[in-house]
């Protein structure tokens, strides 16, 4: 088991599958083929497929009572065509009308199918509609992600590479490039926000950044500001939250020159609250084992950043990290204390459990010095937001038409999806304070919707979009884990603003 304390190791490099494609694929008796079939008439078969293996396919399919709906698997064993000892055939539904969402489903069902099976498989696409293929691969990269770090006992998962089949291969070539690259980082996200409290800290996610900045020396540096520095800047709001801890805070940034000029830069904001207790005021016992999830943004803008290094995306992206331990303490901040933020404005804290827009508001400020052309933050923020959106769809907060616009159908792309909730000023009123320029909480009443509100009183200077993933950033219960969104969201995003 590893050791629980912190360490100075490089980041958790996350282990891609390597999506390869091909127009003719050399079977293997180790080989699974993949079949992908239409309900109607079974359809759908592979044309580099022997007429008699196609029969014969059809035919087992037919006996075993196969209707191709979408997941339904069928191992056909010593099938022995083609060269296939081994092929799997899989419902997809009405191929031709396949969505993102449903090629998602689609890939769940063949790695399940897969994971202790075969080394390698092959899987032919050609069937596939076009504006599927890439939600499909990224899901069948993502569905066999392991974190089985401190498990004794490590998975058996045998599957390590998947070759797609297709006649288009050279074509597809550089968009399973890029699948890979976002996959890449969106592991390397899942991989950071797994880690358990006791080794995922302020300093532990700072050592993440600049080793990473000296994987990708060319394109990528950081830099790290402590305690000290931020108070000499005034981020006092920032500190209110982090001196509760005997993990001092880190304000983490990174920059990646991709377009080697001048360029502005789209700024990426991440939450990084590595375990939030609600310092003074306390949450419940019951769950916040999950409150490790609460750096999410933060490893969100990593994990992105380690995609963009990958694809080598010419555009120029800045990534600032917002890292603290909110811990109750002697040192802690109390409930009604006033601090003053970096931008000047004064905060009445209501409540010490909501820090994250603490932290976030005078990080947003300190990213004006990047002379920012767009800035989104990121941040498991609100439980009014889960409590609205549930675990389906990230909270997008804007008052910029045309950005709004770019996030959502980014998201619609690749079925890491966004919903707008209302950011007006009507709401302002409800951080009203009676004895600084505004409360950190705003009541009962549209929570998500006023920490929102808060968070744009520090970003008049720039275009500026706000996504809550509370309830997207990572699943509960007996299978809690990180999902890594909304890496694919914004890496979208930026491919599109990058011209790729």
């Amino acid at each position: 088991m590893p050791s629980a304390t912190h360490t100075q190791d490089s980041p958790l490099l996350s282990s891609a599958l390597s999506l390869l494609t091909t127009a003719q694929v050399t079977a293997s008796s180790e080989d699974v083929l993949v079949i992908l079939l239409d309900s109607d008439a079974l359809s759908g078969l592979p044309t580099t497929l022997s007429a008699s293996a196609q029969q014969a396919i059809q035919a087992s399919a037919s006996r075993a009572g196969f209707s191709a709906k979408l997941g339904e698997t069928l191992p056909l064993y010593q099938a022995e065509q083609d060269g296939f000892e081994q092929i799997l055939i899989v419902g997809a539904g009405t191929i031709n009308e396949l969505n993102a969402g449903q090629a998602q489903k689609l890939a769940a069902s063949i790695i399940k199918a897969l994971a202790e099976r075969t080394p390698h498989a092959v899987i032919a696409i050609d069937s596939l509609p076009d504006a599927a293929i890439e939600p499909f691969a990224l899901a069948l990269a993502n569905k066999a992600y392991q974190f089985d770090v401190y498990k004794s006992k490590k998975s058996t998962n045998k599957l390590k590479s998947i070759t797609l089949q297709s006649a288009q291969a050279d074509a597809l070539q550089a968009r399973i490039n890029l699948v890979n690259a976002v996959h890449i980082g969106q592991s390397f996200t899942r991989n950071l926000a797994n880690q358990p409290g006791n080794i995922c800290f302020p300093e532990y996610l700072a050592d993440q950044a600049i080793a990473l900045a000296a994987e990708f020396p060319d394109v990528l540096k950081t830099s790290v500001l402590d305690e000290a520095q931020m108070a000499e800047l005034g981020m006092h709001s920032f500190l209110a939250v982090s001196k509760g801890s005997e993990r001092p805070g880190r304000l983490v940034t990174l920059e990646y020159n991709g377009k080697k000029d001048d360029s502005k830069p789209v700024v990426l904001v991440g939450k990084g609250v590595t375990f939030d207790t609600g310092g003074i005021s306390l949450k419940p016992g019951p769950g916040m084992e999950d409150m490790k999830f609460d750096m999410s943004g933060a490893a969100s803008v990593l994990g992105i950043i380690r995609a963009v290094c990958v694809a080598k995306l010419p555009i120029n992206v800045v990534g600032a990290l917002a890292c603290a331990e909110n811990m109750p303490s002697g040192r802690a901040t109390r409930p009604g204390d006033i601090v003053t933020s970096m931008s000047g404005q004064t905060i009445e804290i209501l409540n010490t459990d909501a820090e994250g827009r603490l932290v976030l508001c005078d990080t947003l400020t300190y990213i004006e010095r990047f002379n920012p052309e767009i800035v989104i933050d990121m941040a498991t923020l609100t439980g009014a937001c889960v409590v609205a959106l549930g675990e389906i769809v990230s909270g997008l907060f804007s008052a910029d038409e045309e950005l709004v616009a770019e996030i959502l159908q980014a998201g619609l792309e690749v079925h890491d999806r966004a919903w707008r909730l209302p950011l007006l000023e009507d709401y302002q009123e409800l951080l009203d304070s009676p004895v600084a320029d505004m409360a950190n909480i705003g009541g009962r009443t549209a929570g998500a919707t006023t920490a929102a509100c808060f968070l744009w009183r520090y970003t008049k200077q720039y275009r500026w979009a706000h996504l809550d993933i509370a309830g997207t950033a990572n699943t509960s219960g007996a299978n809690k884990g990180s999902t890594g969104r909304p890496v694919p969201l914004l890496m979208q995003f930026l491919r599109k603003r990058a011209g790729v």
